[in-house]
Order: structure tokens, then sequence, then C-alpha cells
């Protein structure tokens, strides 16, 4: 593989509690191929799932008690800002809970299964339009001792979440003992440059990945890291 295209998805427009979002995509991008990586963002698989809050918008700390419910662990606070572990595994800022890009009054809350929605999504497309593509289902998350932000995968499905590269060779021959590729995070780290955070595009295309990449993962099972491998918890 050396060459990925990546481009935005345009006239998604906005989602809604119960909308077909396999259908959306497939009218918005009626030009997808076997092979693709359609990656889409946390907050409309989220808007689609239902998974939406009310909350006192005259109240700035209304949001708090769903950042708690939604938080199995808080690792650190400082501030109004909790690093919590959610019940997915993940570390993240707030519990997942996001207030951006929804209705005033409303929070949204990560997907119950990010991998299932994943999957959701790639069988609706594969019958809507026919096509075996991947689907990443991405968000934006902080990351430890680096400045700045990036989208990485929450779910995914048809796609390996990781590639392991133990026992190949590096350009020198060297034998490769401990290498592994996050894919998914790379990918959707790269689908975040056409998206935007305020340009309104959810939805993203990759296609020229590796085919061997293609075949049956999920981000809880492969990047989570285990509490008992993990150094800094």
């Amino acid at each position: 593989m050396s060459r990925l295209e990546i481009w935005g998805v345009e006239g998604i427009g906005e989602v809604r509690p119960g909308d077909d979002l396999a259908g959306i995509i497939a009218a918005a991008e009626p030009a997808l191929h076997d092979g693709d990586v359609v990656v889409v963002t946390q907050k409309v698989v989220s808007k689609a799932e239902g998974r939406l809050v009310p909350i006192d918008p005259d109240d700035p700390q209304a949001h708090r008690p769903v950042i708690e419910a939604e938080t199995v662990r808080a690792l650190r606070r400082r501030g109004d800002l909790v690093i919590s572990e959610t019940r997915h595994g993940f570390v993240c800022a707030n519990g997942g809970v996001d207030l951006s890009n929804v209705d005033r009054g409303w929070a949204a809350l990560l997907p119950i299964d990010p991998d299932r929605s994943a999957r959701r999504i790639r069988d609706a497309l594969a019958a809507r339009a026919g096509v075996r593509v991947a689907v990443i289902v991405s968000d934006t998350f902080g990351r430890p001792w680096r400045q700045g932000l990036t989208d990485v995968a929450i779910g995914c499905a048809g796609i390996a979440a990781v590639v392991n590269l133990r026992g190949t060779r590096d350009d020198r021959g060297r034998e490769l003992a401990v290498t592994e590729v996050a894919v998914v995070d790379e990918l959707a780290g790269a689908a975040e440059l056409v998206m935007g955070k305020a340009a309104g595009i959810p939805v993203a295309v990759v296609r020229g990945v590796d085919g061997s990449w293609l075949r049956p993962g999920e981000v809880r099972g492969e990047i989570v890291r285990p509490a008992h491998e993990d150094l800094f918890r």
C-alpha cells in the first residue's frame, strides 16, 4: 500500500434519534466500493441511537451528574475536568459526555457498544448498497504527555483494530519483537482531517487500505489495554 484516498461525505445533514444512519450514508455516498473504510463520528452514531439526555440549559453544572453516571472510575480531577474510565474501558475526559454539536439543553453519551454500532452500520450498508466495507466509529480524545486532540477509533467492524507486525523484519533485516500498529486509530485520525470539528461533515471514506487488514476486528478486545498490563493506572 503506497497510496490512500480520503474524502469527507457531504450532505449527511442533521441526524436525529431513530434515523437510519446507514441509509443516510448510502444516499449521500452512492459510489462506495468493496474494501472502502467508512469512518463515522461518535456524535452522529449516538444521535441515531438516541444516546442523548436532557440537561438544564441554564445551569453550567447540569452535566456533572451525567458525567458521574458514565464514569466507573475517576483517575484524576482538576477543576471541572475529570479523567475517567468508562464502562467500555476507555480512559477519556468527562466520561465521554459531550455538549458540542448537540442542541442546547442536551448532552450526548457514548454508544452503549461502539463495536456493535459499527457492525450494524456495516451490515446495513451491505444490505442497502451491496458493498462490503469496513466501518470505524471515531471520537476525539486527548493523549497523556502530549498537547492537542486527535480522533481515535472507539468501535470498528470488518477491519483489524491492531495489525501485529511481530515476527516480520524491518528494512535492515532485524526481526520486529514488539511492534503492533493500531491501524483503526491511524485511519480515524486521518479521516478527521477531512471532516473537521465544525464543518458539519460527520462521515469520511478511506479507499486503498491494505486488503489484509480487512478481517473481523473490534476495538474493545484489541485496543483497550487490560488494567493488569497498564503501568499508569
